[in-house]
């Protein structure tokens, strides 16, 4: 299943090392003259601006991780802890997350262009915040629900507020959850290509838009296109290989009741 799922993969990362000559020979050619040329034209040889396409998915994706965080964690708290709002907060989160993201493309393009905050990073941080904020959400939950009540109600005890039991006692127990956000947030909002399309022209175009630049007046550039998607890849897949043994133990909070 591994094998079949990565096909497309595999296939853009054998493209990517191909001549133009042996790209024209057809997928099932053994023909094989290895060359970087591509991901020398895909960093920028060709002209193309992939380094800045490439910061400008990292800046949007951290900005995203760290605004999902900052929000959910003690919006969910107060929802699962101090009953603000409950349940309506959890089923809210779960409808949103299973609206399509394109019921909101024409209210957030609106809202963005009034602002004035069309093609800037800042506006696609915000969307991918308010899509992935669902998912961080509904984690969490399931993380606080793991953490025994006691051990709050001892560092009250202790005359801790709620902030510093939050923040000094809850969640270096939910390392592995946050992680688990942090990773999946940071994924969908790298490969988001929805709201990068209806949002930026130039200024703010990540990797995802950018890979379409390849395509010229004059043909499409199979072998630039290839190098760049295995490089844009890169970034999410090192984050979640790194992140595996945490990102595991988060996803099955909550799972199992003792």
């Amino acid at each position: 299943m591994a094998l079949v799922v990565n096909i497309p993969w595999l296939n853009a990362l054998l493209v990517s090392f191909r001549t133009e000559g042996d790209i024209g020979r057809g997928a099932l050619s053994t023909h094989l003259a290895p060359t970087l040329e591509h991901y020398q034209n895909a960093l920028g040889a060709a002209g193309y601006d992939f380094p800045r396409f490439f910061l400008n998915s990292t800046l949007i994706a951290l900005g995203a991780v760290a605004l999902v965080l900052v929000i959910a964690i003690p919006g969910t708290y107060a929802a699962v802890r101090l009953g603000f709002g409950g349940r309506l907060v959890m089923n809210a989160s779960s409808g949103l997350r299973l609206l399509p993201a394109i019921f909101f493309a024409v209210p957030y393009f609106l809202l963005m262009s009034n602002l004035h905050l069309l093609d800037t990073v800042p506006s696609l941080v915000l969307a991918n915040t308010f899509l992935n904020l669902p998912l961080g959400i509904i984690l969490l939950s399931a993380g606080f629900r793991d953490v025994p009540i006691e051990v709050e109600e001892a560092a009250w005890v202790d005359g801790a507020s709620t902030y510093r039991t939050l923040y000094s006692v809850v969640l270096p127990m939910l390392a592995p959850t946050l992680v688990a956000v942090a990773v999946l947030v940071f994924i969908f909002t790298w490969n988001d290509y929805l709201f990068a399309l209806i949002l930026s022209t130039s200024n703010a175009t990540p990797v995802t838009l950018g890979a379409a630049n390849f395509v010229t007046s004059t043909g499409i550039r199979w072998g630039d296109i290839s190098a760049a998607t295995v490089l844009s890849t890169l970034p999410p897949v090192l984050f979640a290989v790194f992140a595996q043994r945490y990102l595991v133990s988060g996803l099955s909070s909550g799972a199992v009741k003792g």
